[in-house]
């Protein structure tokens, strides 16, 4: 009984745990006990290929000064670098903490040019070793990425974000350390001014890069680089005048030596070393107000509300403009022997500045075209661009770079280039003939008045043939245009804005380093990709110009990891984006 009971439960359909699984209607029998299926999730699987692609790649801003990282999406970089001598001492070197190791910079700047040590490179090729390059790069990358981003050894997609006037050979060294000592699989490359407009919010921009060895003036349309325009006129050459302003101090007289006879004096006793000059230029110099203002500048209307302390403090004494503040300002100077502290009036710390940037002195003929006042190259860039170019970017200038921090220049760069608009207007020709024919063209004055007294000229309109008046012909392109209601109502239903142009506008950005991570994030395409195994065999001179390469199959992919799939269907043929080729 005990059997045939036991059976007969194990022979109902209602009993059984598959009947319930596969429906009440199903006869089969019982199998033996599985584990159910679970989905196997990515992140605590081993680590593969297609993993390692969709983590975030490491963003790179390349300087001759500072070296910026992050990765990808976010708001700041991690790890801002500053190149100097200080990082460049090998393990077990303790001179640092020698008494006089402060005073001994004379001796370890002996035989290199003044400041180099604070340089990642120079523009000047001629004679540099590219080789110590690559080793400070190298030092310096290592350094953020596993102290600062910790990052682990595996490889990594890395984006670069570069100045578009930058040598191929010191691209070519960036990209051999990065492929041979970082294992990145794809680096891909962006331009500066491209980024500094798209971090800006912006599609076309008149990006002003006051950077260290000279100011770039690049244009940019619909995200692509126009034309792009430098000078000299930069940090470099104004640490120098600092350096100057500050000897001329120590000294207690004008200086009056050449600019040969300089370089020769950075080295004697009453030398100031460049960490002290920078740091001055840094923090106290400012720049002056243009000698005449706009006339888009016109003053407040009505008195400017003033509270009781403001009105205590007039009463005791009227505030002095800048330019005429002669106030001493003390500054300590620790590296010249011995050490002193000098007095300098407080207006004549916008001396560099104006020498550097302006140099108002001298007639605009009288300057070479590398070496041109910044607001007669901005000027200047806006005059040769085309028509419809121009009146975008006049509206969106953006200012950036290590220069761009100092009090005022900006407002002083941007009203000075508004200055030679009103005077010069856009037209490109210059000269006494161009002035005497601008004059003859306006219309005559005497004539104007003449008509004034005589009264006005009167118009016979003739009736035409029904008798009535007929009305004067007009020009089609004079005839006012019809108003459109439909689109005036989607225009309004919209929220629809006309676009900014015509008019002169300077306008923030968050810097090239943000733009970078915004576009990577984003997987929007770079200007160019460049994979590792076809660096490893063909290196620059495999890069083909930009012009013959296909660009249709980089446009295809737009999804996840759109920037390393953008080449890999054309590993034959490459470039390097605006930074051009060797042949």
């Amino acid at each position: 009984m005990t059997m045939s009971s036991n059976l007969g439960t194990a022979s109902l359909p209602h009993r059984t745990v598959s009947s319930i699984r596969a429906g009440a209607h199903s006869t089969a029998s019982p199998g033996a006990p599985q584990t159910p299926s679970r989905p196997i999730i990515s992140s605590f699987g081993s680590p593969s290929s297609s993993s390692r692609v969709d983590e975030d790649p490491i963003v790179i801003e390349l300087g001759s000064r500072k070296l910026r990282l992050g990765f990808a999406g976010d708001p700041a970089p991690k790890r801002i670098v500053s190149f100097s001598p200080e990082q460049q001492r090998r393990t077990g070197d303790f001179r640092v903490w020698e008494p006089d190791f402060s005073s001994q910079w004379r001796s370890r700047a002996s035989g290199k040019p003044w400041g180099a040590g604070h340089e990642l490179w120079q523009l000047d090729l001629r004679g540099q070793d590219l080789g110590l390059v690559e080793d400070k790069l190298e030092r310096e990358l290592r350094d953020a990425l596993f102290r600062y981003l910790l990052v682990d050894s595996r490889p990594r997609k890395i984006i670069l974000v570069l100045p578009p006037l930058l040598p191929i050979p010191l691209l070519s060294s960036t990209l051999n350390t990065i492929f041979h000592r970082f294992q990145a699989p794809t680096v891909s490359l962006l331009s500066s001014p491209v980024m500094a407009a798209f971090a800006a919010g912006t599609r076309s921009a008149l990006v002003v890069d006051l950077g260290w060895h000279e100011t770039t003036v690049t244009a940019v349309y619909e995200y692509r680089e126009v034309q792009s325009w430098r000078t000299t006129r930069a940090g470099k050459l104004l640490v120098e005048e600092t350096y100057e302003l500050l000897l001329e101090a120590v000294r207690g007289h004008p200086i009056t030596t050449t600019q040969a006879e300089r370089s020769r004096d950075k080295l004697l006793d009453e030398a100031i070393s460049f960490e002290e000059c920078e740091e001055v230029a840094t923090r106290m110099l400012w720049c002056k107000r243009p000698a005449m203002q706009p006339h888009w500048k016109a003053p407040e209307e009505g008195l400017p509300t003033l509270h009781e302390h403001e009105e205590e403090e007039e009463e005791e004494e009227e505030e002095i403009p800048p330019t005429e503040d002669h106030s001493p300002m003390s500054i300590t100077l620790n590296s010249c022997k011995p050490p002193k502290t000098v007095e300098i009036p407080f207006s004549q710390l916008a001396e560099p500045c104006e020498t550097t940037f302006f140099e108002t002195r001298l007639s605009p003929a009288s300057f070479d075209d590398h070496e041109l006042p910044v607001h007669l190259l901005v000027y200047r860039a806006l005059l040769q661009l085309p028509l419809d170019v121009r009146a975008i970017c006049m509206s969106r200038i953006i200012f950036t770079g290590g220069c761009s921090h100092i009090l005022g220049l900006r407002g002083r760069i941007f009203d000075e280039v508004s200055i030679q608009v009103d005077e010069q207007g856009w037209d490109p020709v210059r000269g006494r003939e161009a002035e005497q024919r601008k004059a003859n063209s306006r219309p005559n004055h005497q004539d104007t008045n003449h008509q004034a007294n005589n009264g006005a000229i009167p118009v016979v309109i003739e009736p035409n043939g029904n008798g009535e008046a007929a009305e004067p012909p007009t020009k089609a392109a004079d005839a006012p245009q019809e108003v459109d209601h439909v689109e005036n109502l989607i225009k309004k239903e919209r929220n629809y804005k006309p676009t900014v142009q015509g008019l002169l506008r300077a306008i923030d950005t968050l810097g090239p380093w943000c733009g970078g991570s915004l576009a990577a994030q984003m997987n929007i395409p770079a200007l160019a990709t460049i994979d590792r195994d076809v660096w490893l065999q063909q290196g620059v001179n495999g890069a083909s110009r930009p012009g013959e390469v296909d660009t249709k199959t980089q446009r295809q992919s737009m999804g996840p990891s759109g920037l390393m799939r953008g080449q890999a269907a054309q590993p034959s043929a490459w470039t390097l984006g605006a930074w051009g080729s060797l042949f």
